[in-house]
């Protein structure tokens, strides 16, 4: 997961969060969709001067706000594409703008989260090339993940299930992504209190090097500061504003890159990475 980054799949938050009514998606105060809309941009300038090809899902005024977010609707595999299914009711029409772009970019489909099955990118973390952890909680159910594990098994894929707390409520977004985030192959940002212990244990049996993140701005930022997305081993792209975070993956030899992002990410509980769909790493 933080391999270098070549292409990956984006959606402007200039027409998708057009008229959102922060009701109904559970948006904070902060939540301005002009101000999202620059900050998007910001984040997309970021991600481009990597190298990175952004693949840009269609522009549409839907009224799929959280479309933006679009790292949640399916997962990317060596052997192609798995459309997810969304825990979160609105976005249940979001993993067919994803099928629709992996089939214009001629990505195979590996297969579909069906039926009762629930799963939700943000909830899948790939320990490593053969192994995916997989967050149980309230976007994501057990049926979905033996759905995931019956998929990726014949890849060769182990798929482990760990369950999540409620933290904020069934409302907010706690995903397994949101306490922990890769900064290399073996060096991790995490917010251990949250971690399901098991998987704390998988990770530090493999050597994996934890990166605590201020739990003051974990708390603050409702766990966007710990939302980083890696672009290559080392390098990675934050939310600004949280300088104790930032300044522990400087410590732990990371290039810290950020953009502002209170009405985007901070207002609508999504990270970097929660913007992103990395479609191919090198």
């Amino acid at each position: 997961m933080a391999a270098p980054l070549l292409r990956v799949l984006m959606r402007s938050a200039r027409g998708a969060m057009r008229g959102a009514d922060r009701a109904k998606w559970h948006y904070g105060p902060g939540f301005d969709h002009s101000r999202a809309a620059a900050q998007h941009d910001g984040l997309a300038a970021l991600v481009a001067e990597t190298g990175a090809e952004i693949e840009w899902l269609d522009d549409g005024d839907d009224g799929l706000a959280d479309s933006v977010f679009t790292h949640d609707p399916s997962l990317m595999t060596e052997a192609g594409a798995v459309i997810l299914s969304m825990g979160k009711p609105l976005r249940r029409d979001e993993p067919a703008l994803h099928e629709a772009a992996y089939r214009r970019l001629g990505i195979p489909i590996l297969g579909r989260v069906e039926g009762a099955g629930q799963v939700e990118g943000g909830d899948c973390v790939w320990v490593d090339r053969n192994t995916l952890a997989v967050g149980r909680g309230v976007r994501t159910n057990q049926k979905g993940i033996q759905q995931l594990a019956n998929i990726l098994g014949p890849i060769g894929v182990s798929v482990f299930g760990y369950d999540l707390p409620l933290w904020q409520g069934e409302e907010a977004c706690l995903h397994l992504m949101s306490v922990i985030s890769p900064l290399a192959d073996d060096l991790a940002l995490v917010h251990s209190p949250l971690l399901p212990a098991p998987f704390w244990q998988m990770l530090k049996a493999r050597g994996i090097e934890l990166v605590e993140g201020d739990p003051e701005e974990f708390a603050k930022s409702l766990g966007l500061s710990l939302n980083v997305l890696p672009t290559a081993p080392h390098e990675v792209i934050a939310v600004a504003g949280f300088p104790k975070t930032k300044a522990a993956m400087e410590a732990a030899g990371c290039t810290v890159k950020t953009f502002e992002a209170d009405a985007l990410c901070i207002a609508c509980e999504g990270g970097p990475t929660c913007l992103t769909r990395p479609i191919l790493r090198r």
